[in-house]
């Protein structure tokens, strides 16, 4: 299961509860949250899908506990594509 949390302005709390829980902080920028979705997927629901992307491919406590949400594509190449994919963008 996977919760997430508005903190403030552009962050937010994921919490997923799996074997264990673990909690992570991501930061979402504006530029790249529109990149991805148009504005058209809330924030939370983007978030969301990108945790789903990360836990096909590792445990929840291989996840950086504190990151952006762009960094996704460093370790993964195929995340935007997969995410407009994903969102029908």
């Amino acid at each position: 299961m996977i919760t997430v949390k508005l903190i403030k302005d552009s962050n937010f709390e994921v919490t997923v509860k799996l074997k264990s829980t673990t909690q992570h902080e991501v930061h979402v920028s504006n530029d790249f949250y529109r990149s991805l979705t148009d504005g058209k997927i809330s924030h939370e629901n983007l978030i969301k899908a990108s945790f789903e992307f990360l836990l096909e491919r590792e445990s929840n406590n291989s996840i950086l506990s504190q990151f952006d949400l762009k960094v996704i594509s460093h370790y993964f190449p195929e995340y935007e594509k997969e995410m407009m994919r994903r969102l029908k963008r």
